[in-house]
């Protein structure tokens, strides 16, 4: 994976990058930039794979509604002033894709915190924003449907979206982040393991 250029056209849109072989040192990097912040977490099965919810609770306040869930964390962890989150797909091309079911994520990476913080493992990396949108909703929406146990056709099945109109369908909304949103800092942690759905 040529993670170069990949940095290279996420930097000219705007986005700061950092590069590391695992999510360990992701981690330490997080852990040793943000002290004494207030921090919110998107729902993300590559934060938890790291370990950085506790990580980062020893010197900040916290919140994520993975780990207390209520519709009040919830808002809380949207009026952090720092937020981090993974992606469902990323384009090399130099775009975010994130599909979201109650609109918290995709929220908070448009508006609100004054930096937000992506934490990206290899397997989320495809060629164009076009892959990256099959990624985003064929295989990314499935298996967090499936991990929610959404009694959607994807859960069932695993195999891909069938634009269902259930419920408890996961996706919702698309974003495509082309550019960081003015005024925020926006700073994608790529990590050379697979990490996350």
């Amino acid at each position: 994976m040529d993670y170069t250029t990949i940095r290279h056209n996420f930097e000219y849109h705007g986005f700061s990058t950092q590069l590391f072989a695992t999510g360990e040192e992701a981690r330490d990097y997080l852990v040793n930039t943000l002290q004494w912040q207030t921090i919110g977490f998107g729902g993300s099965v590559t934060l938890r794979e790291i370990g950085l919810f506790d990580a980062l609770s020893a010197k900040n306040i916290v919140v994520w509604h993975n780990k207390v869930f209520s519709e009040e964390v919830r808002r809380l962890a949207n009026a952090t002033s720092i937020y981090i989150t993974s992606a469902n797909a990323i384009a090399e091309t130099g775009q975010i894709v994130n599909i979201d079911r109650t609109g918290n994520r995709v929220a908070m990476t448009a508006f609100g915190p004054k930096a937000c913080y992506y934490v990206v493992g290899k397997n989320k990396i495809t060629p164009t924003l076009a892959e990256a949108l099959d990624r985003a909703k064929n295989v990314a929406g499935p298996q967090n449907a499936k991990r929610v146990r959404a009694k959607t056709p994807c859960a069932r099945d695993g195999d891909r979206c069938y634009n269902c109109n259930t419920p408890e369908r996961v996706c919702r909304m698309t974003m495509i982040m082309d550019r960081p949103p003015y005024g925020m800092q926006s700073e994608i942690i790529f990590i050379d393991q697979d990490l996350g759905l």
